[in-house]
């Protein structure tokens, strides 16, 4: 049976072991996702960030965190969801623990009445292009430097099949 998928809230108490999960992936995905000690310092210093630890029962196995309005301060000229940083531990990968986290993620979101999740990629070696396409993802043509922008238009039937 597999473990349950829960969001947690960064703490003094587990804020070191999440920031060690960076160090499981291979040196191709390290070129693509940003260092979790470096995301929550950035998160820290962001008006419009919202992060939290990924477990799968007690034991973390990833970090996720959103941007959640315009803020050209961030950089981010953007108006809605934007899925900012995710990572799921090098060895955790192909658990469906990824899965179930974007599903608690839009969850959360559609209980605001918010149904686009907007994030973005690079492609090539060590992408996770394919994860986001089989969640629903689609490009939209805009591309950030070397990213490819993704968007997701869910529905509340969306969420059970992920959460599933």
């Amino acid at each position: 049976m597999q473990p349950e998928v829960t969001l947690r809230r960064i703490t003094v108490n587990n804020v070191e072991d999440i920031c060690d999960l960076s160090k499981t992936l291979s040196p191709a995905q390290r070129n693509k996702v940003a260092d979790n000690g470096e995301s929550i310092a950035v998160a820290h210093y962001s008006e419009d960030a919202w992060f939290r630890a990924i477990y799968a029962g007690e034991e973390p196995v990833g970090f996720i965190m959103l941007h959640t309005a315009a803020d050209w301060s961030d950089g981010l000229d953007f108006p809605g969801m934007f899925l900012w940083r995710f990572m799921i531990a090098g060895p955790e990968q192909g658990k469906g623990y990824g899965r179930k986290a974007i599903g608690l993620v839009l969850r959360n979101l559609a209980a605001r009445k918010i149904y686009e999740l907007y994030t973005s990629c690079g492609e090539g070696e060590a992408s996770p292009l394919e994860f986001y396409q089989r969640l629903g993802f689609t490009a939209t043509g805009v591309y950030y430097d070397d990213e490819a922008e993704l968007k997701l238009t869910f529905t509340d039937a969306t969420v059970e099949q992920l959460l599933s």
